[in-house]
């Protein structure tokens, strides 16, 4: 057994400071998508109005959008560790904020409706608009360059377990305790998260003095990844793929109006795609995408975008489940490659910045696309708009696979 967790696939999971990192991660996709998906029935629950749906989604990237770009410019400038660990009492907050809510709802709302729900998607928002490049620099820190895609294979599976346990008992204790309990156990991973990453010694950092402006460098960062095929290509892709094809913001409608299976089914329909994800991930701690990569990306969106067409067409929960766990495979291999290409064509001195544009793409890109799918439901109905953005991410591969021949070429194994 101990030859066995010697092997190369394990390779990353012998670095403590790693293994510390994990804990965290874990701690904190379970709590952040845990409250998420609470959030969203809570708030389709009060209004039964498609619409409020996608206003989560722009109440948090409005100030994600707005601090990822300084946040990235002053993680490569400061201390990455003490930037996570003071971030993350933000979502703390934020998770106090509602559990005091929800405590006594039929009085808050009375008085103040549901603004202090959307105060804290709000603070998630602005903590991770820094948390997500802090994370991904403090990433590369804490490991050599030869384990970077096991790291990010690991970080994803490790993510994706998360993602899945998170969701699952969150719509469990919700349907069958109540609200207050469930917004509990949100504060209780949300502080277990933050205990986890105090453990955690980096020290490698060093920090930086420099004469350039805020500015300047925050430029210079933009222009490395613009001037980087292989980053802008798969970045862009991806952010489409969520914009259009994701349907994650429209789980409460389908669950409740569609397949009428209640909040206990939503945590498990919201649990599909990541349950395919870990799948896929365990798959690729030992056949990892690092040959022919830019097919099997291409390869993996459009995949992605034929699961969402199927499950907007799908009247039964256990096809719906199925294409949501093939769903979830299929972006997971892209959400690897894109953490591999990133921590391996990116300097540390900039991985920051960097971080933070990939921020914008991609965690920009999943609040924006519940927006859109919010609207686009109220315009077009739920299932046509859902198989519009199916449509919409083939699109998007398609033109891609045309226009950007380094990524359509990219070959990961001649990087390593």
């Amino acid at each position: 057994m101990k030859s066995w967790f010697s092997g190369e696939a394990f390779a990353v999971i012998h670095v403590k400071n790693f293994r510390l990192y994990l804990s965290y991660r874990n701690f904190m996709t379970m709590a952040t998508i845990m409250q998420s998906v609470i959030v969203g029935w809570q708030i389709y629950d009060l209004t039964h109005n498609v619409l409020w749906l996608g206003f989560i989604g722009l109440v948090e990237v409005i100030p994600q959008v707005s601090i990822s770009l300084f946040a990235g410019h002053y993680i490569d400038l400061w201390n990455r560790h003490k930037i996570v660990n003071y971030t993350t009492l933000l979502l703390i907050l934020g998770s106090a904020i509602l559990l005091i809510y929800s405590a006594n709802v039929a009085y808050f709302s009375a008085r103040f409706g549901a603004f202090p729900v959307f105060i804290t998607i709000f603070l998630t928002g602005l903590a991770r608009g820094i948390l997500n490049p802090a994370q991904v620099a403090l990433m590369g820190q804490l490991i050599p360059r030869n384990l970077y895609a096991n790291a990010a294979t690991w970080n994803s599976a490790n993510w994706q377990v998360a993602a899945v346990m998170g969701p699952a008992i969150g719509g469990l204790i919700y349907g069958f305790w109540g609200i207050v309990p469930a917004y509990s156990l949100v504060l209780g991973l949300y502080t277990l998260s933050f205990f986890m990453i105090m453990f955690i010694k980096c020290d490698r950092h060093v920090v930086i003095e420099t004469a350039e402006g805020v500015f300047t460098r925050i430029r210079s960062g933009i222009s490395f990844v613009f001037r980087t095929p292989e980053l802008l290509g798969a970045f862009t892709l991806d952010m489409f793929a969520v914009l259009f094809g994701g349907a994650v913001a429209m789980l409460p409608v389908f669950a409740s109006d569609i397949l009428f299976v209640g909040p206990q089914g939503l945590g498990l329909l919201r649990a599909c795609p990541a349950m395919g994800a870990t799948i896929m991930a365990f798959i690729m701690m030992f056949r990892p995408p690092v040959n022919n990569t830019g097919k099997v990306l291409f390869i993996a969106v459009i995949g992605f975008g034929l699961c969402m067409i199927g499950f907007a067409l799908s009247t039964s929960f256990i096809l719906s489940g199925i294409l949501l766990i093939l769903s979830g495979a299929f972006d997971n291999v892209s959400v690897v490659i894109r953490g591999t290409i990133l921590q391996l064509y990116t300097p540390d001195n900039m991985r920051g910045r960097v971080a933070s544009v990939n921020s914008i793409f991609i965690g920009s890109s999943n609040e924006l696309g519940a927006f859109e799918s919010g609207v686009a439901a109220k315009l077009m109905g739920l299932v046509p708009s859902v198989v519009f953005g199916g449509f919409m991410t083939l699109a998007v591969v398609f033109t891609t696979i045309k226009i950007n021949k380094p990524l359509r070429k990219l070959s990961l194994r001649n990087k390593i």
